[in-house]
């Protein structure tokens, strides 16, 4: 609700944004017209650095105000990034324990936490800020961001088909993984709109970069696992013994990967920036 309405907000406030030409006379008497843009598209609201500004003066506050909710949107990030990375360690670990990446990321100290995965997420994020346009590497993340929500929510029913009859935690209903299963595809529709908006190139690079895994993965699996998933993968799986070693998906993971690649290749060719 929050992310839905902040955005509503700023955009009411400020409006959509226009650009505007002022005529400007430099120092040789030559006019010159630079672009300048307002509203949503100033450039302190689009790379952030003017977003607690703005807040400050919704609200009525002076510079008192401006200067909380500055600290305020600080600790916020601080507080998504810890959190994030908590998160994304944890996933780290346990696709190291799945089989998926190298056996060093499933390494857990003293209190159980996942600490070679903290380290290697810590490194790469610093890597990550060291780049240049920020903007550009969010939205490049996000194309990653968006092809695991995508695995992930059609992976819920096509586990369904092949393990119907194993336990779990808690059982979705049919029709929430059969929403699921549209969503990712709109999720998809709107990268391959949307990308490029952070900058040409966005989509290629995300992809580019999402890319990167298959050669970790072929380490880890060929080499270093010599073509076969670990047992406790296969435990979790319930592919050990009986009927839960069945398959019962046949193409259906191949026709939504191909349907996946489609949505996206003609949404980003109907795409006009």
């Amino acid at each position: 609700m929050v992310y839905t309405l902040v955005p509503f907000a700023f955009q009411g406030f400020l409006g959509l944004g226009t650009l505007v030409t002022p005529a400007v006379v430099d120092a040789s008497g030559a006019v010159t017209t630079p672009a300048v843009y307002t509203g949503m598209l100033a450039p302190d609201i689009y790379n952030g650095m003017g977003v607690a500004a703005v807040m400050g003066h919704m609200v009525h506050g002076g510079r008192l105000i401006a200067a909380v909710v500055v600290i305020m949107l600080v600790l916020a990030l601080v507080l998504s990034l810890i959190t994030s990375m908590a998160g994304s360690s944890r996933t780290l670990y346990q696709a190291s324990v799945d089989g998926w990446l190298p056996e060093y990321l499933s390494k857990v100290n003293s209190h159980h936490a996942p600490s070679n995965a903290m380290l290697t997420d810590l490194v790469f994020n610093l890597l990550l800020l060291l780049m240049s346009d920020s903007v550009f590497v969010i939205g490049a993340a996000n194309v990653g961001y968006m092809i695991f929500n995508f695995l992930n929510l059609n992976a819920g029913w096509i586990h369904r088909l092949d393990r119907p009859h194993q336990e779990r935690p808690w059982r979705a209903p049919n029709w929430i993984l059969g929403v699921g299963a549209v969503l990712s595809f709109v999720n998809l529709a709107f990268m391959g709109f949307g990308a490029d908006v952070y900058g040409i190139g966005t989509l290629s690079t995300g992809l580019v970069f999402c890319a990167l895994i298959i050669p970790v993965f072929i380490y880890r699996h060929y080499v270093q696992d010599k073509g076969h998933f670990p047992d406790e993968m296969k435990e979790d799986l319930g592919q050990n013994s009986g009927d839960s070693a069945i398959k019962r998906a046949g193409i259906w993971p191949f026709v939504v990967l191909a349907a996946g690649i489609a949505v996206v290749a003609v949404t980003h060719r109907l795409a006009v920036y």
